[in-house]
């Protein structure tokens, strides 16, 4: 099985920027896409980005458009969430996926997760 590990979360102030890391041990597939999803308290978790096995195809939330990207490194087997311009609204529990379809990532419908990495923006 595949176990994903999500790291770099953290307090971070309003205007800041962080970045977020999930990297991939154990066996993995050769090809599968990736995402990302928080939970903040007392809210379901939601949708924050997806991005293809090749990395040519990216959705987002359209509350972090603009202000977050997310992209992957093929030799590290990581993902990334880059986190610029982050807002008291973005506190969560963010949890990095993995999928063997596009789709199914975007839609929660995954067939691995990590164990969640707290971001805390201030004011």
């Amino acid at each position: 099985q595949v176990q994903l590990v999500e790291s770099g979360g953290g307090l971070v102030q309003a205007g800041g920027s962080l970045r977020l890391s999930c990297s991939a041990s154990g066996r993995t597939f050769s090809r599968y896409a990736m995402g990302w999803f928080r939970q903040a308290p007392g809210k379901e978790r939601e949708f924050v980005a997806a991005i293809s096995w090749g990395g040519g195809r990216t959705d987002y939330h359209d509350s972090v458009k603009g202000r977050f990207t997310i992209s992957r490194d093929f030799g590290k087997n990581t993902v990334y969430l880059q986190i610029v311009s982050p807002e008291p609204e973005d506190t969560a529990v963010y949890y990095c996926a993995a999928a063997n379809e596009y789709d199914s990532v975007r839609y929660a419908a995954c067939d691995y997760w990590g164990q969640g990495t707290q971001v805390t923006v201030s004011s």
